[in-house]
Protein backbone atom coordinates (compact mmCIF):
# COMPACT_ATOMS: atom_id res chain seq x y z
CA UNK A 1 0.00 0.00 0.00
CA UNK A 2 1.31 3.48 -0.88
CA UNK A 3 1.64 6.20 1.71
CA UNK A 4 -1.68 7.53 2.97
CA UNK A 5 -2.62 11.20 2.65
CA UNK A 6 -5.46 13.03 4.37
CA UNK A 7 -7.69 14.84 1.87
CA UNK A 8 -7.90 17.90 4.14
CA UNK A 9 -4.11 18.24 3.89
CA UNK A 10 -4.26 18.42 0.09
CA UNK A 11 -5.88 21.88 0.05
CA UNK A 12 -3.30 24.55 -0.83
CA UNK A 13 -0.79 22.00 -2.20
CA UNK A 14 1.02 23.44 -5.22
CA UNK A 15 0.46 21.88 -8.63
CA UNK A 16 3.97 21.54 -10.07
CA UNK A 17 5.12 20.52 -13.53
CA UNK A 18 7.91 17.99 -13.99
CA UNK A 19 9.95 21.00 -15.17
CA UNK A 20 9.62 22.52 -11.68
CA UNK A 21 7.08 25.30 -12.40
CA UNK A 22 4.28 25.87 -9.87
CA UNK A 23 1.22 26.46 -12.09
CA UNK A 24 -1.63 26.47 -9.52
CA UNK A 25 -2.70 25.39 -6.03
CA UNK A 26 -5.29 22.79 -5.01
CA UNK A 27 -8.53 24.33 -3.76
CA UNK A 28 -10.74 21.23 -3.35
CA UNK A 29 -10.32 17.52 -3.93
CA UNK A 30 -13.16 15.99 -5.92
CA UNK A 31 -13.94 12.42 -4.84
CA UNK A 32 -16.14 9.69 -6.19
CA UNK A 33 -17.03 7.79 -3.01
CA UNK A 34 -18.83 4.98 -4.80
CA UNK A 35 -15.93 4.35 -7.20
CA UNK A 36 -13.54 4.88 -4.29
CA UNK A 37 -11.11 7.33 -5.86
CA UNK A 38 -10.09 10.92 -6.51
CA UNK A 39 -11.59 12.21 -9.76
CA UNK A 40 -9.79 15.54 -9.81
CA UNK A 41 -9.03 18.86 -8.16
CA UNK A 42 -10.45 22.36 -8.37
CA UNK A 43 -7.72 24.99 -8.40
CA UNK A 44 -6.72 28.45 -7.25
CA UNK A 45 -4.10 30.66 -8.83
CA UNK A 46 -0.36 30.47 -8.28
CA UNK A 47 -0.65 32.58 -5.15
CA UNK A 48 -3.13 31.52 -2.53
CA UNK A 49 -4.83 34.93 -2.66
CA UNK A 50 -5.49 34.72 -6.43
CA UNK A 51 -8.93 33.19 -6.11
CA UNK A 52 -10.43 30.24 -8.01
CA UNK A 53 -9.20 29.42 -11.50
CA UNK A 54 -11.61 28.55 -14.29
CA UNK A 55 -9.57 25.36 -14.69
CA UNK A 56 -9.74 21.87 -13.34
CA UNK A 57 -7.17 19.13 -12.86
CA UNK A 58 -8.66 15.72 -13.71
CA UNK A 59 -7.03 12.75 -11.95
CA UNK A 60 -5.99 10.90 -15.15
CA UNK A 61 -3.48 13.67 -16.01
CA UNK A 62 -1.88 13.72 -12.54
CA UNK A 63 1.63 12.29 -12.71
CA UNK A 64 1.87 11.73 -8.92
CA UNK A 65 0.37 12.89 -5.65
CA UNK A 66 2.72 13.49 -2.74
CA UNK A 67 2.79 15.14 0.66
CA UNK A 68 4.20 18.38 -0.73
CA UNK A 69 2.86 18.72 -4.28
CA UNK A 70 0.59 17.41 -7.01
CA UNK A 71 2.85 16.66 -9.97
CA UNK A 72 1.77 17.04 -13.61
CA UNK A 73 3.79 16.65 -16.81
CA UNK A 74 3.19 20.23 -17.96
CA UNK A 75 0.74 23.13 -17.75
CA UNK A 76 -1.39 21.59 -20.53
CA UNK A 77 -2.70 19.14 -17.90
CA UNK A 78 -4.97 21.88 -16.52
CA UNK A 79 -8.36 21.79 -18.27
CA UNK A 80 -10.54 24.80 -18.96
CA UNK A 81 -13.77 24.37 -17.08
CA UNK A 82 -16.69 26.66 -16.31
CA UNK A 83 -16.46 27.65 -12.62
CA UNK A 84 -20.04 26.53 -11.99
CA UNK A 85 -19.14 22.98 -13.06
CA UNK A 86 -16.04 22.96 -10.84
CA UNK A 87 -18.05 24.14 -7.85
CA UNK A 88 -20.80 21.58 -8.49
CA UNK A 89 -18.24 18.76 -8.75
CA UNK A 90 -16.51 19.89 -5.55
CA UNK A 91 -19.82 19.91 -3.66
CA UNK A 92 -20.82 16.50 -5.04
CA UNK A 93 -17.50 15.03 -3.95
CA UNK A 94 -17.63 16.27 -0.34
CA UNK A 95 -17.70 13.62 2.32
CA UNK A 96 -16.75 15.68 5.36
CA UNK A 97 -19.39 15.73 8.11
CA UNK A 98 -21.38 12.98 6.39
CA UNK A 99 -23.05 10.43 8.71
CA UNK A 100 -21.55 6.90 8.42
CA UNK A 101 -23.71 3.78 8.75
CA UNK A 102 -22.99 0.09 8.28
CA UNK A 103 -24.94 -2.00 5.80
CA UNK A 104 -26.55 -3.58 8.90
CA UNK A 105 -27.95 -0.22 10.02
CA UNK A 106 -25.51 0.63 12.83
CA UNK A 107 -24.47 4.26 13.19
CA UNK A 108 -20.68 4.63 13.35
CA UNK A 109 -20.06 8.38 13.42
CA UNK A 110 -19.33 11.37 11.24
CA UNK A 111 -16.56 11.74 8.64
CA UNK A 112 -13.77 14.09 9.75
CA UNK A 113 -11.37 13.27 6.92
CA UNK A 114 -10.76 10.88 4.05
CA UNK A 115 -7.48 8.99 3.59
CA UNK A 116 -6.28 8.32 0.06
CA UNK A 117 -3.26 6.52 -1.36
CA UNK A 118 -0.60 8.82 -2.70
CA UNK A 119 1.56 8.26 -5.76
CA UNK A 120 -0.41 7.29 -8.84
CA UNK A 121 -3.28 5.49 -7.09
CA UNK A 122 -5.62 8.17 -5.67
CA UNK A 123 -7.72 5.35 -4.18
CA UNK A 124 -9.88 6.09 -1.11
CA UNK A 125 -8.61 3.75 1.60
CA UNK A 126 -10.25 4.88 4.82
CA UNK A 127 -12.20 7.48 6.73
CA UNK A 128 -11.31 9.26 9.96
CA UNK A 129 -14.48 9.45 12.04
CA UNK A 130 -15.81 11.25 15.06
CA UNK A 131 -17.09 7.93 16.42
CA UNK A 132 -20.32 7.38 18.30
CA UNK A 133 -20.07 5.70 21.69
CA UNK A 134 -21.50 2.47 20.31
CA UNK A 135 -18.46 2.05 18.04
CA UNK A 136 -15.88 2.55 20.79
CA UNK A 137 -17.27 0.86 23.92
CA UNK A 138 -15.83 2.10 27.18
CA UNK A 139 -14.67 5.40 25.73
CA UNK A 140 -15.37 8.36 27.93
CA UNK A 141 -14.91 10.69 25.00
CA UNK A 142 -18.15 11.80 23.39
CA UNK A 143 -16.44 12.16 20.01
CA UNK A 144 -13.63 9.60 19.98
CA UNK A 145 -11.61 9.85 16.74
CA UNK A 146 -10.98 6.58 14.92
CA UNK A 147 -9.96 5.24 11.52
CA UNK A 148 -12.22 2.83 9.65
CA UNK A 149 -11.42 1.24 6.27
CA UNK A 150 -13.56 1.99 3.25
CA UNK A 151 -14.37 -1.68 2.82
CA UNK A 152 -15.63 -3.27 -0.37
CA UNK A 153 -18.89 -1.69 -1.43
CA UNK A 154 -19.73 1.86 -0.46
CA UNK A 155 -22.80 3.86 -1.24
CA UNK A 156 -23.46 7.52 -0.68
CA UNK A 157 -26.85 9.11 -0.79
CA UNK A 158 -27.72 12.55 0.51
CA UNK A 159 -25.98 12.95 3.82
CA UNK A 160 -25.22 9.27 4.55
CA UNK A 161 -22.30 7.00 3.71
CA UNK A 162 -22.84 3.24 3.99
CA UNK A 163 -19.88 0.87 4.50
CA UNK A 164 -19.79 -2.91 5.08
CA UNK A 165 -20.28 -3.93 8.72
CA UNK A 166 -17.14 -6.13 8.63
CA UNK A 167 -15.04 -2.95 8.17
CA UNK A 168 -15.58 -2.17 11.87
CA UNK A 169 -13.27 -5.10 12.71
CA UNK A 170 -10.33 -2.86 11.76
CA UNK A 171 -11.34 0.27 13.71
CA UNK A 172 -8.52 1.86 15.70
CA UNK A 173 -7.55 5.32 16.89
CA UNK A 174 -3.87 4.88 15.95
CA UNK A 175 -2.94 5.44 12.28
CA UNK A 176 0.19 3.19 12.21
CA UNK A 177 -1.82 0.39 13.87
CA UNK A 178 -4.61 0.91 11.34
CA UNK A 179 -2.17 0.70 8.40
CA UNK A 180 -0.68 -2.52 9.83
CA UNK A 181 -4.12 -4.12 10.34
CA UNK A 182 -5.33 -3.27 6.84
CA UNK A 183 -1.99 -4.34 5.32
CA UNK A 184 -2.23 -7.71 7.09
CA UNK A 185 -5.81 -8.14 5.84
CA UNK A 186 -4.77 -7.44 2.23
CA UNK A 187 -1.79 -9.80 2.56
CA UNK A 188 -4.05 -12.62 3.78
CA UNK A 189 -6.62 -11.93 1.06
CA UNK A 190 -4.08 -11.87 -1.78
CA UNK A 191 -1.82 -14.60 -0.35
CA UNK A 192 1.20 -12.24 -0.34
CA UNK A 193 2.86 -12.16 3.05
CA UNK A 194 4.55 -8.91 4.19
Amino acid sequence: MSELLAVRSLSTLPVVTLGGDAVAHVKDTVLDAEAGCITGFTLTGRTLLSGPLPRDLPWPVVHALGHHAVMVRDEKALCDLPLSVARRDALRGRLLRVQVLTDEGDRLGTVLDVLVEGGTSGRIVAFRLAAHRELVPGSRHWRHRVYVPRGGAVSVSGRSLVIPAHATTYVTDDLPDFVARVGAFHARRTGVLP
